[in-house]
């Protein structure tokens, strides 16, 4: 056991130091493992970082990493701190423009290329200068290939004692917004995150197994899986593909596991179509027979038996779907947070959930909401110096007397349980001169099983309209049974609302937001400024319809 956590490369080197044998990394492949023990890490780690720092100029010691999550990712990323380098990590989904953008903005001097579907779309997109290093993996063949720099690199001799004050990495925002900000995150802040983690996050239970497959690149799976599986000596198991994620989570049985909103949904819906729906779900639930039965079933197909932490985070999740799970065994902790202080301001406590809220505030993270814009402000020891050659971002980023700024609307209740009401730059104001925050409202549509995605606008419109993508269960039914229970969901949402708030219309969109339509952040957040673009011209002619539930294609 380490006593206190320090850089994430020094708890790496520790565990291969002191359990070299021990599994470190599981790396799926067909119906076979490759595994990476503590020690065989080690060993290519120094290699790699030997020919890191071989290759590097004058200049930012900035190295990106291209690449779908692997045990390649983790131990990219290792070599690179290694190198005393800065790791520089891309969304997996970026496309050509995007990725230039990036790679220029950050001054990456070298490139760790992993699995990718889209490599050929994607290679054009980087400037000539900087080297490539591409893992077995990568559908590149020619240049630096990662598997002959093992064979014909020795291992570096000496890994750097890095100050707390050093940049670690510089993690790119998802952009909600617009350009994503470089997010520089010190070593200080990772140690003072993990280790403020430590208790919370149960990371000294012995065996400790982790499953990788949200983004490593955001900071959510970095903290949760990266940083935390490193500092604890535990085991992280990865995700073939789309197709395999219900095998490979089955097979690994995490004690900790990480899921987005979106996913909890899917497994709900899995669930009850295995079953044969909610019914009967429910009846055999209140058989106390079957009850415990029921329950411990569901979670071994699903491969959280052993789960001891399972949490959601980077969007909202609504209290019915949490409810739903706690039925079955599966107590769901809601985490909030952000890049810019490492996605660590509030957890919610196993032993007291409190619905409607995203957690208790931690224990040494400031917290105040400004009483003229509800805005919630925090500081901790892990927040980000700033934004990468940004300084004018960096100084809007924090108040004058030093606290962060999140941009996200919120109240503090009397026991320090944060609930989350709306984003500052997400409300708009309508024709009548109100300012409407669209989130809250976006809640309450998307807790209805019609309803997949959601996104209300309504700028200079008189009232709000909802833009909505039909759930793949709505999909199949007939249209004059969606139109009347999009009605009467309107009709019971309303009433609860303040009167300018009330909806106009409800819009079914014809086409489902993806990533690769640029309509959700690579998070599967709504990119709120995409949407609206992609439908404004429409807005004036939607709101003066006849019709209350208005099907984009008829129009």
């Amino acid at each position: 056991m380490i006593t206190h956590y320090q850089s994430n490369l020094d708890n790496f080197l520790h565990w291969a130091k002191h359990t070299p044998k021990n599994l470190y990394l599981r790396q799926p492949i067909e119906d076979r493992y490759l595994d990476y023990s503590f020690e065989r890490s080690a060993s290519e780690v120094k290699k790699i970082a030997q020919f890191i720092q071989n290759n590097l100029k004058d200049g930012p010691r900035h190295v990106g990493i291209m690449s779908k999550n692997s045990a390649h990712w983790i131990l990219s990323d290792l070599a690179i701190a290694a190198a005393d380098a800065i790791s520089v990590p891309f969304y997996a989904t970026l496309t050509k423009d995007q990725l230039n953008q990036v790679l220029v903005h950050s001054d990456c001097q070298l490139l760790i290329v992993g699995k990718l579907d889209h490599w050929d779309k994607i290679k054009d997109g980087i400037p000539e200068h900087i080297l490539q290093i591409h893992t077995p993996e990568s559908s590149e063949k020619t240049g630096y290939q990662w598997t002959e720099l093992l064979q014909n690199t020795t291992e570096i001799e000496s890994t750097p004692t890095p100050s707390p004050s050093d940049i670690s990495t510089i993690v790119y925002t998802s952009g909600t917004t617009g350009m994503p900000k470089g997010v520089m995150i010190n070593n200080g802040g990772i140690e003072a995150g993990i280790n403020m983690a430590r208790k919370i996050a149960l990371l000294d239970t012995p065996g400790t197994r982790f499953i990788s497959y949200l983004p490593l690149c955001h900071i959510a799976e970095r903290n949760f899986v990266e940083f935390a599986a490193t500092a604890a000596g535990g085991t992280i198991h990865f995700v073939e593909n789309l197709d395999t994620f219900s095998r490979n989570l089955a097979s690994a049985r995490p004690t900790h596991f990480l899921a987005v909103p979106r996913i909890w949904a899917k497994f709900q819906e899995g669930i009850l179509l295995k079953i044969g729906g909610q019914k009967k779900l429910d009846l055999l639930l209140r058989i106390p027979i079957l009850n415990k039965l029921i329950r411990k079933k569901i979670q071994k197909g699903l491969g959280l038996d052993q789960n001891i932490l399972a949490v959601t985070g980077a969007a909202p999740i609504t209290p019915e779907l949490l409810t739903w799970f706690q039925k079955l065994g599966i107590f769901i902790q809601e985490a909030y947070g952000m890049t810019e202080n490492m996605g660590l301001n509030t957890l919610m406590p196993r032993e007291k959930i409190k619905l409607g809220t995203v957690g208790k505030i931690h224990f040494d993270c400031e917290t105040r909401i400004d009483s003229e814009t509800q805005e919630i402000q925090m500081r901790a020891p892990y927040l980000s110096s700033g934004y990468y050659k940004e300084p004018k971002l960096t100084k809007e980023l924090f108040t004058k007397d030093g606290w962060l700024k999140t941009g996200d609307q919120g109240r503090l209740d009397e026991e320090n349980f944060l609930s989350i009401v709306g984003r500052v730059k997400d409300n708009f104001k309508t024709a009548k001169g109100h300012y409407v925050a669209p989130a809250p409202i976006e809640n309450k549509l998307n807790t209805h099983e019609y309803i997949e995605q959601v996104c209300v606008v309504g700028v200079n419109l008189p009232q709000p309209i909802a833009l909505v993508v039909l759930s793949a269960h709505a999909k199949s039914k007939e249209p004059s049974e969606i139109n009347q229970t999009l009605l009467e969901l309107k009709q019971d949402i309303n009433p609860i609302l303040k009167n300018y708030e009330h909806l106009k219309k409800m819009i079914v969109v014809k086409e489902d937001w993806t990533i690769e339509n640029e309509c959700l952040t690579p998070t599967m957040k709504i990119k709120r400024p995409s949407i609206e673009k992609k439908y404004e011209a429409n807005f004036e002619s939607w709101y003066t319809s006849e019709e209350t539930i208005i099907y984009e294609k008829s129009l």
